[in-house]
Formats: structure tokens, sequence, C-alpha cells
């Protein structure tokens, strides 16, 4: 039960803090409104839930045990983010109602393959709460419903920190900044990963 409770703590801890998902929902919030961004936000759960089935079921190990995918996979998402990053910092600024999100389910579903946060919660959380009786698969079914049953709403919380500044996001000079900022952040969530050692 410990374990469990610790796992909970770890799965909001984690889902909650600042990193490419919740800042892709608040930016997205904040232009679009929440309705917009539920693909995302389900998009964000569903895939990293799968993703730590997988990881848990040994399929990833052979990718994670090539350094030149590891690497390949590392670059790749920071890539990726760039680009995302781009995306929301050149974001138009006219009526805050139009567009979307930069990313849509399955989209996000696919993201999570190359977040280097979700790597490595993914990487931490299967190990650190694994118990020794218990087979891998099977409680890498637990560890993936704490984060299934906790991240829908923590990233609930970014999206309403983003719809509660649409107001200021209605004067064109806020709306650009705020957008280069979201960008910036969001590139720089990039830096940690990248120094990351492997």
């Amino acid at each position: 039960m410990e374990t469990i409770l610790a796992l909970f703590a770890f799965a909001i801890a984690t889902s909650i803090t600042p990193g490419p998902n919740v800042l892709m929902v608040a930016s997205g919030a904040a232009r679009n409104g929440i309705g917009a961004v539920w693909p995302l936000m389900l998009g964000i759960s569903a895939g990293f839930a799968l993703m730590l089935l997988i990881v848990g079921a040994g399929l990833a190990a052979p990718l994670a045990a090539s350094n030149s995918v590891y690497l390949a996979m590392k670059w790749l998402g920071a890539a990726w983010l760039c680009w995302l990053a781009w995306k929301i910092a050149s974001a138009p600024v006219g009526d805050i109602s139009e567009g979307k999100p930069p990313l849509g389910f399955a989209g996000a579903m696919a993201f999570q393959w190359v977040n280097p946060k979700a790597w490595m919660i993914a990487v931490a959380a299967l190990p650190t709460f694994q118990l020794p009786d218990m087979p891998m698969l099977l409680m890498a079914g637990i560890i993936a419903l704490a984060f299934g049953c906790v991240s829908l709403p923590c990233l609930l919380v970014w999206a309403l920190l983003g719809q509660s500044i649409r107001v200021v996001l209605s004067k064109p000079g806020k709306a650009r900044a705020f957008n280069i900022v979201m960008g910036l952040l969001l590139m720089a969530s990039v830096v940690p990963g990248l120094v990351a050692g492997r």
C-alpha cells in the first residue's frame, strides 16, 4: 500500500510540473480555450500510459540498449520540440479563438516517444516502483494506470491556467509576448534531456 501511495505521489509530482506536455496544453488553452485542447490532453494521457506499458513489457529495451538509436531519439525529440516551440512562438496574434493546438490526439500520443521528460519519468518509475514478487508487466500496468488517473487532472490545471489568461491575450502585443515566452519555455525544456547523460 505504501508503494502505491508513493507511486501516486510521484505520478502527480511529475505530471503537474513544467515540461513540454503542460506547456503545450497551457499555450493551446490560452489561445483556443479548454475545449480545443481536450484531444491534446487525452492524447498525452493515453500515449504516456501506453508508453509505460510497452517499456514495462521490455519491448523498448533493445532500442534503449543501442547508443545510436538512443542518440537519434534524443535529437529527434529535441528537434520536434524546437519545431513545436517555433510554431507556438510564431503563432498569429489575431482572434485568439482562431487556430488549434499544434498537436491533436494521435500527434500527442506519438510525441510521448520523443518527449525527453516522458522518457526520464518512465525510466525512473518502472524500476523504482517494481515490487520483487510482482511480474514486471503487471507492475507496468499498475504504473500506467496510476499515471492515467492523475495525468488528465494535472493537465487540466494547466489548461485552466491557460484559459484564465485569454482576456489578456486579446491585446496583440501581449499575445505576441505570451507566444514568444511559451515558445522559449518549451525550447528550454529541451536542455535537460540533451545534457543528461546516457
